[in-house]
């Protein structure tokens, strides 16, 4: 029975970066992972769709370029060489994890492992002992029990839809969440006949409606439904009731689920190791500790925030406490409320911090201000004045105290991380009209926000 420091079981962001933060620190480290290291963002995820969606873009661009001034002609794309090129970009990351891994000397095993209880875990049939246990495997898409779904060729879920070997003319999304968007943007600027179909009354529901809408509207070439609840699908035809009640049929050639994804809770021991789980995954507190002593969660199994640069985070916290329990008196605990969000679509968006809507479920008295891009001037001259841009600030009406910012445009993605800093350090407005933005830059949309908002 070989004895590790840490045993992390699974090796997606959270459990990676957890490994590598320990071990850089001097802890002997186990990490278990029977697929591919780097976990859904890396092999079908984050990188893979953000690879095909830059060749789409690249795309739609040249088709779009005579605008500004640039001729191209005969502008076609080769399916079979951008899925290589994704497949090469995710090759090099994966190898990259594995490489700095070895150097730092954690132990991976490429096989399943299993929580027996407190301090001990079976890997490949063999039980080991660790004083911490870090739980990270991860999520997996959901498919909803909706009659003609299971067993139908023609529906994919977005792990299916990645691996596509040819375009499809008509593409249907159940979903019109990050997945749907994102895959919606990617097959639209391909020339791909897409179309949304979402229950809710707006898309991506973790923005303020307003904002969702001026998304959805800057997104012309794809056809939304809201309000609509699908009722069965057959073949590649999704049969669904509309707002007004008629029911109506989506005809397509494929059919994506993208309805979000659920933890994996199954194959590692979650039923029977006494962890306390809800349906949302993994319980933990805000400093990544289970209800078991010495076992801690990171990453989507919480089903606290299922993004990678969450994962990132709860992973670095869990092993900044394991080397350290004082930690958490300097500022080693998750906060949810700063946690970025974003969205790779056409246009890009992002957002930190609470939406309007939040703040009134809290009883904050907020107010929120949007102004568009074109206030600019780089957003302007390589967009012009048609492009779809804002930028959304709340703050609280009493003292000023920034809740939260959301964008859509170029480069939200990028910028995004600045505001996160704003929302740590409890900056007010007046704190953030002090700030020197570089010009020009379409970061300069959060200082208009900044300057347009009144009390």
């Amino acid at each position: 029975m070989a004895e590790y420091d840490v045993i992390v079981i699974g090796g997606g962001p959270g459990g990676y970066i957890a490994a590598e933060r320990l071990a850089a620190a001097g802890r002997s480290v186990l990490l278990a992972e029977p697929a591919a290291l780097g976990g859904t963002c890396l092999n079908v995820g984050c990188i893979p769709t953000k690879s095909l969606l830059n060749s789409a873009k690249l795309y739609h661009q040249a088709l779009d370029s005579a605008s500004f001034g640039v001729s191209a002609e005969a502008v076609s794309y080769d399916w079979s060489a951008i899925q290589a090129w994704k497949d090469k970009t995710v090759q090099t990351l994966v190898s990259g994890v594995a490489a700095k891994l070895r150097r730092l000397k954690v132990e991976v095993v490429p096989a399943p492992a299993r929580l027996v209880g407190p301090g001990q875990v079976e890997v490949a049939g063999s039980l080991h002992r660790a004083h911490d246990i870090i739980i990270a495997t991860g999520s997996l898409p959901s498919m909803p029990p909706i009659p003609g779904v299971e067993g139908n060729p023609s529906v994919v879920d977005s792990t299916g839809l990645l691996a596509l070997t040819e375009t499809p003319r008509r593409l249907a999304i159940i979903g019109g969440g990050v997945i749907g968007v994102e895959f919606a943007s990617l097959f639209a600027a391909l020339g791909v006949q897409v179309e949304v179909i979402e229950m809710l009354d707006e898309i991506l529901p973790f923005m303020d409606a307003d904002l969702a809408g001026k998304l959805r509207r800057a997104m012309p070439d794809i056809e939304f439904h809201l309000k609509c609840r699908v009722e069965q699908v057959e073949a590649g035809t999704v049969v669904y009731t509309a707002a007004n009640g008629e029911r109506v049929r989506a005809e397509a050639d494929l059919v994506l689920m993208a309805v979000g994804r659920r933890p994996c809770l199954e194959g590692w021991g979650a039923e029977t190791s006494e962890l306390a789980l809800t349906s949302r995954g993994v319980t933990v507190d805000d400093t990544m500790r289970t209800n078991l002593p010495g076992v801690w969660a990171v990453g989507d199994i919480t089903g606290r925030s299922l993004l990678a640069h969450a994962a990132y985070r709860m992973g670095e916290i869990a092993a900044a406490l394991i080397c350290d329990p004082t930690s958490q008196e300097r500022g080693q605990v998750m906060r949810w409320d700063t946690v970025p969000w974003a969205v790779y679509g056409r246009p890009e968006a992002a957002g930190v911090g609470l939406t309007e809507r939040e703040c009134a479920k809290r009883g904050l008295a907020v107010r929120g201000v949007t102004v568009p891009l074109t206030l600019s001037g780089r957003f302007v001259a390589e967009h012009g004045l048609n492009a779809g841009g804002a930028v959304k600030l709340v703050a609280e009406t009493s003292n000023g105290l920034i809740r939260g910012v959301q964008m859509i445009g170029p480069y939200a993605p990028e910028t995004i991380w600045g505001v996160a800093s704003v929302l740590e350090n409890e900056f007010r407005v007046d704190d953030l009209k002090q700030l020197v933005f570089p010009h020009p830059t379409v970061s300069e949309g959060i200082r208009e926000a900044v300057w347009a908002w009144r009390t």
